[in-house]
């Protein structure tokens, strides 16, 4: 019996053994993964300082004897009965912080004072044992810092008091507010063909009709300049942003190599963005292979991740309303063929050239133009095209260099306006060889010669797409790369995916997060 037990003490020792040897090796970590840094501590006063601040900047751009006006954005239908996942408007989060449905803010300007006021839905048992719990009157106070708050259920008596020119005063009596004033301030479409911004702001649409006898004026512009240049409380999460979404590519990446389709890659890429705490995704994430990567906003993950082929991920993370948007492409295999090495380096050279012009009071029109400089030039070397007229490339080069980055993926802002600091922008120039490409080309006889003489060429690079993509922060000497944590060239990219797999996504939901 003694030998028995002792026996299974021993198999036991040795199983255990084994079992704390198969889980340290699916432990292993990539060592150059970064792991995201903790996410910034903010403090509620840090928080209504900043708020406090965009609300008087607003209020400096409103005309006197003036009302702004901001709705919550409608929830926005998935399928029948089924909304997607409630994000409130921007510019209301921009000046209150306040993410929860069905809330308005409200600011007068009059004599130079301005006065704030919220309203609020009141706390509902069954809202909240159906969609979760609300504000209470307190702490929509100390998210936003804002003192009178007014119950929702008061707002259609204010909106009617606002459309008639007349007094209105809350039930409870805590707040007067002045509705006789020259001028609304609304978040409306910027033309009756702006189709985006009649879908976003169709209730303040309406409303503005009714407002007979008032100066009505778009509020758009006044955020939208307010929000190109970014706060350092503002860029402190945008970077959270970045960090989660550069871990999250480099565990894609790192996982890529055993991958057989493309969702896997993309499923370790959101699942990194949830381990990380983030919102959500800022965009639907973009995991195209081979062909595949000449599709823009490629969004039917189902392709298979070939060895040999590049895997071109477009992927950012949303936190606390600021979104990342970040590119790589990369050999699945962990070594560039020289085709692919080829185009690669001429989208890289041109990326290189617009961070190296990027300064304040250059206009983004400067660094397109830098980019296509670059691309032309490689392009004409490769054969890919014939002449450096401006147009050629465009067969290749679809896209424009970049867009703001903030609140919006796209983020809002004038591209004629100066660099300045605190601004924020991509930086991404890409080359699509798509397979079809020619055959879209009309028959004309000027087609039909370009299409003789690349075609060389053609054959060579088709199927090859790149794309790189960084999110960079303008600043007094130049610019800083927010995403310069993750692999860019062919050397760091080879020298990375050597390194071998990371943990993988069903080994890591297993594991303990540990910063």
């Amino acid at each position: 019996m003694k030998k028995a037990i002792i026996w299974i003490i021993i198999i036991a020792f040795v199983l255990s053994g084994l079992t704390a040897a198969v889980f340290s090796q699916s432990m292993v970590e990539t060592p150059s993964i970064r792991k995201t840094p903790p996410a910034p501590v903010i403090t509620d006063a840090e928080r209504h300082a900043e708020l406090a601040r965009r609300r008087a900047a607003v209020a400096e751009r409103m005309e006197d004897n003036s009302i702004l006006v901001l709705l919550s954005t409608t929830p926005k239908l998935y399928s029948n009965s089924v909304s997607y996942v409630y994000r409130q408007e921007n510019n209301l989060v921009y000046l209150t912080g306040l993410k929860q449905n069905n809330i308005t803010f409200v600011m007068t300007k009059t004599g130079g004072e301005v006065k704030e006021f919220l309203f609020l839905p009141k706390r509902n048992p069954v809202s909240e044992a159906w969609d979760g719990k609300m504000y209470s009157t307190e702490e929509a106070a100390a998210i936003s810092g804002l003192k009178t708050i007014i119950p929702s259920s008061e707002r259609a008596a204010f909106l009617a008091a606002l459309k008639t020119r007349s007094a209105y005063t809350s039930t409870e009596g805590k707040a007067n507010i002045a509705t006789g004033l020259a001028n609304v301030y609304l978040l409306l479409p910027s033309s009756p063909r702006d189709q985006t911004g009649l879908r976003e702001y169709g209730p303040e649409n309406e409303l503005s009709k009714e407002l007979s006898g008032f100066n009505v004026e778009n509020a758009r512009p006044i955020f939208a300049a307010l929000r190109l240049v970014k706060s350092p409380y503002e860029i402190k999460i945008l970077q959270h942003s970045v960090d989660i979404s550069t871990e999250a590519h480099m565990r894609a990446m790192a996982a890529a190599g055993r991958a057989k389709w493309e969702y896997e890659v993309q499923a370790e890429v959101e699942y990194t963005f949830r381990r990380r705490n983030a919102d959500y995704w800022g965009y639907p994430s973009i995991v195209g292979c081979g062909p595949n990567a000449t599709t823009l906003h490629y969004q039917l993950p189902k392709g298979q991740v070939r060895q040999g082929d590049l895997l071109l991920m477009d992927v950012g993370a949303e936190y606390e309303h600021y979104t990342a948007d970040i590119t790589r492409t990369f050999p699945v295999n962990g070594k560039f063929t020289k085709e692919q090495a080829e185009i690669y380096q001429i989208v890289y050279d041109a990326q290189e050239a617009v961070a190296k012009a990027t300064k304040p009071g250059v206009r983004f029109a400067l660094l397109q133009m830098t980019a296509n400089e670059v691309i032309e030039d490689g392009l004409l070397k490769l054969g890919l095209i014939t002449k450096k007229d401006g147009m050629q490339f465009r067969q290749w080069f679809i896209h424009g260099l970049g867009h703001w980055l903030g609140m919006n993926v796209h983020d809002v802002g004038d591209y004629g306006t100066p660099l300045a600091p605190g601004m924020v922008f991509t930086n991404e120039p890409g080359i699509y060889i798509r397979p079809d490409a020619l055959e879209w080309l009309p028959d004309t006889p000027e087609n039909r010669e370009f299409i003789a003489r690349v075609k060389p060429a053609f054959e060579k690079y088709k199927g090859i797409g790149v794309r790189i993509e960084d999110d960079l922060l303008v600043t007094a000497n130049g610019v800083e790369w927010m995403s310069k944590n993750l692999p860019r060239s062919i050397a760091d990219i080879e020298a990375f995916m050597a390194k071998g797999p990371g943990e993988l996504p069903l080994t890591a939901s297993l594991l303990p997060y540990k910063y």
